[in-house]
């Protein structure tokens, strides 16, 4: 397989800090005896470069986790970092600003614009910015997703792996630092579901994208280079090189 490196060279990426971060979060809801703790007290970081899975039993922190991280809640205490650039210090039009040009999201739910053709969908969030977009960029990103024939379909003319995949696309389209996905599988049948895995991927092999992903699926966890495991929204494990029997193995013991 041809590698396709991305040109740009991030300063941040060259200087060694970490695509992303949290130190000591915390996201507390509730008073008194009906306090709960979806982050306690996490530090945590994802490189430059890598697919990360993140992990745990349901109520674990792991969707908390990653929605502070991204900007889309805000924590009780603790810092969360995009680069060098602390978010808690950032005001409403500054975060909008930084999540816009420095982040790309992948949902469950696609949501892509049902009047927009697949090509308008993945240019949207460059032509809200005001921005063309990098027109050699993008096409590499439509080859690396195999869309290229569905570029005119609407998104009710599309499957749902096909969505998903425009989705991915859209996320790529304007070299975010990092990619975060929650459940980006959960809608798809396991066929259509390995296909997005396979291409996001292609998108750290290939690409030299950075993302962090949200999971409770084995397999789909074992396409990353490493597995971050919350538990009553505390990092209690990890695991680098995966495989889905040993994914499998370590969530049975959530249950001890």
């Amino acid at each position: 397989m041809t590698t396709l490196m991305t040109e740009r060279s991030s300063p941040v990426a060259s200087s060694g800090i970490a695509a992303a971060r949290t130190e000591h979060a915390m996201k507390t809801y509730g008073k008194g005896d009906t306090e709960v703790h979806a982050l306690d007290d996490v530090t945590v970081q994802f490189e430059h470069g890598k697919f990360t899975a993140i992990m745990g039993p349901s109520g674990s922190g792991k969707s908390t986790l990653l929605h502070c991280i991204a900007g889309l809640d805000s924590m009780t205490s603790g810092n969360a970092y995009i680069g060098d650039a602390d978010m808690s210090t950032l005001n409403d039009r500054q975060l909008t600003i930084l999540r816009r040009d420095r982040i790309g999201f992948i949902f469950q739910s696609f949501n892509l614009i049902p009047t927009l053709t697949a090509l308008e969908n993945i240019r949207l969030p460059l032509l809200l910015a005001g921005h063309k977009g990098d027109s050699e960029w993008i096409d590499r990103v439509i080859d690396t997703v195999h869309l290229r024939d569905r570029l005119h379909h609407r998104p009710s003319e599309l499957s749902g792996g096909q969505a998903q995949r425009v989705a991915v696309a859209r996320a790529l389209a304007s070299r975010p630092d990092i990619i975060f996905a929650d459940e980006p599988t959960g809608n798809l049948d396991s066929r259509a579901g390995a296909e997005i895995l396979r291409f996001m991927r292609r998108a750290v092999d290939d690409l030299g994208q950075t993302i962090v992903m949200v999971t409770h699926d084995p397999v789909a966890a074992s396409y990353a280079d490493r597995i971050v495991f919350l538990g009553d929204g505390r990092i209690v494990d990890e695991m680098t090189a995966p495989t889905a029997e040993r994914v499998l193995e370590r969530m049975k013991r959530f249950g001890e």
